[in-house]
C-alpha cells in the first residue's frame, strides 16, 4: 500500500477497518495511532518508530490532511475500537499479552475479555506503572519468554510507542500502543457522546469536559490552521 508523507510522518489511508485488518494479518510491527497531535509533535525519534511501522488515520484532521492530498477514500479508525476487532478476529487463534493502566483497571480488562471470549489466550498482563529500568527489562524478557502473538500497550505517547519499539527487538509479534483504551473499556473513562463523535468534535468534547487539556488540544488548531491555508 502506497503510504502518505505529511509532516514527515508516513501514513497509510487505510478506506476501513476491514482493510486494515486484512494488511496486518501475519504482521510483526507496531502499530501506529496517528492523530494530529502524533502528527504536529512528531520528533526525529517518533517519526522513525512510525514510518518503519503502521501509522494509521486516528483523528479527523488527519483525514482531512490526507484528502488535501488526494486521498479521498482514507477513514478514521479509532484505536480504542480497533483493538477490540483484532480481539474478535483472533481470540481463538492467537495468543495476547496486555500491559497498561492501573492495577485494578487491567485486571477488570482481562476479566471482562475472558467473560466476552471464554477461549482467549491471554498469557499475562501488568498495570503500565514500570519502577525504573529494572522493571522495563523485566516486562521485555517476559514478552520474549512467553512470546505472545498480540501485545496491547496502554500508556499513553510518546511512551508507549518507545516501550513498543523496544519490545519488538526482542519478539516478533504485533504491537498496538492504546492510550486509555482499558479504562474506557471497563467504563473507568468515557469516550464522548455518539453525537460528538459522528460530528468529528470529539476533540471538543474533552476540552469543554476537561479545560486543563487545553496544551493537548494546541497541535489540533495548528493543524487546523495549516489545513486552512493549505500548508500540510
Amino acid at each position: 500500500m502506497q503510504r502518505v508523507n505529511i509532516n514527515g510522518v508516513e501514513i497509510y489511508p487505510f478506506s476501513s477497518r476491514e482493510q486494515l485488518l486484512g494488511y496486518i494479518d501475519g504482521r510483526s510491527a507496531l502499530l501506529v495511532a496517528v492523530n494530529a497531535e502524533k502528527l504536529m509533535r512528531a520528533t526525529s525519534l517518533t517519526r522513525s518508530i512510525i514510518n518503519s511501522n503502521i501509522g494509521y488515520c486516528d483523528g479527523s484532521g488527519v483525514v482531512m490532511a490526507l484528502r488535501q492530498r488526494g486521498v479521498d477514500n482514507a477513514c478514521k479508525i479509532p484505536g480504542c475500537e480497533l483493538w477490540l476487532d483484532i480481539v474478535a478476529r483472533y481470540h481463538a487463534t492467537r495468543s495476547f499479552y496486555l500491559v497498561g493502566s492501573k492495577r485494578e483497571v487491567i485486571e477488570e480488562t482481562v476479566a471482562r475479555l475472558k467473560h466476552t471470549y471464554p477461549d482467549i489466550n491471554i498469557v499475562g498482563y501488568r498495570d503500565g506503572y514500570l519502577n525504573g529500568d529494572e522493571d522495563r527489562r523485566k516486562l521485555i524478557e517476559q514478552i520474549a519468554t512467553l512470546k505472545p502473538d498480540i501485545v496491547f500497550v496502554a500508556m499513553g505517547s510518546p511512551k508507549q510507542e518507545l516501550l513498543m519499539s523496544e519490545m519488538l527487538k526482542h519478539h516478533s509479534a504485533l504491537y498496538q500502543g492504546l492510550g486509555g483504551s482499558f479504562d474506557v473499556y471497563t467504563g473507568h473513562a468515557q469516550r464522548a457522546p455518539k453525537w460528538w463523535l459522528d460530528h468529528n468534535l470529539e476533540f471538543a468534547y474533552r476540552f469543554l469536559t476537561n479545560p486543563r487539556r487545553f496544551k493537548r488540544q494546541l497541535p489540533i488548531l495548528k493543524l487546523a490552521v495549516k489545513l486552512l491555508f493549505h500548508r500540510v
